[in-house]
């Protein structure tokens, strides 16, 4: 199958997700993906595939017992590829399945850190990535009162599963997602009105 996010991953990421700050978390993570792909020379279409797709089952199947389950079926129904569909599991801890690549170890270690920085860039002045560095997002982990449903521990194991320092992993993902800053709102333009 050939890759090509700018239809047809698209188009199935807002057939199943309405919710602009899905669709932007959904963007986050192929952000980092993406980069991540490019600083270890692998297919960047195929891990943005995998980081934009990775929940585009939740806003519809939220429960453990569906998600990712639901979205791998409708993957595989599409003709989407074992490599992608089992990626797409693992990120999920309880679905027992192993993270053994390189690209499953990083769409686990994108996905909690990329959604713990965008709420890092909301609380800043300007709501802007430019105000984000790794320093305040790593003390920023500490309070667990500040955006808790992000599950720390995962951002912590996933940098370890990746061998990299955690201050050096938040700053790669925070420097991927700069680049696509006005896409996901965080650019410090004025928000739009409804």
């Amino acid at each position: 199958m050939d890759i090509n996010r700018s239809d047809a991953e698209w188009k199935l990421l807002t057939e199943f997700t309405q919710s602009e700050s899905l669709l932007k978390h959904a963007l986050a993570v192929e952000a980092c993906m993406r980069a991540y792909a490019r600083k270890a020379g692998a297919d960047e279409d195929l891990w943005g595939t995998v980081g934009l797709l990775h929940d585009f089952d939740y806003e519809k199947y939220p429960s453990l017992e569906d998600h990712p389950y639901k979205g791998s079926e409708i993957l595989k129904d599409r003709g989407y590829s074992e490599e992608i569909r089992r990626a797409i599991l693992s990120h999920a801890e309880y679905t027992g399945v192993a993270r053994v690549s390189p690209m499953e170890k990083t769409l686990f270690a994108c996905d909690e850190l990329a959604g713990f920085i965008t709420a890092c860039a909301l609380v800043k002045p300007g709501k802007s990535l430019a105000e984000v560095e790794a320093p305040s997002v790593k003390k920023k982990m500490k309070d667990k009162a500040f955006a808790r449903s992000v599950h720390r521990e995962d951002i912590l194991q996933g940098a370890a599963d990746l061998g990299v320092d955690l201050e050096t992993h938040i700053a790669f993902c925070i420097e991927a997602m700069k680049s696509i800053a006005k896409e996901l709102g965080l650019d410090g333009s004025p928000a739009k009105s409804a």
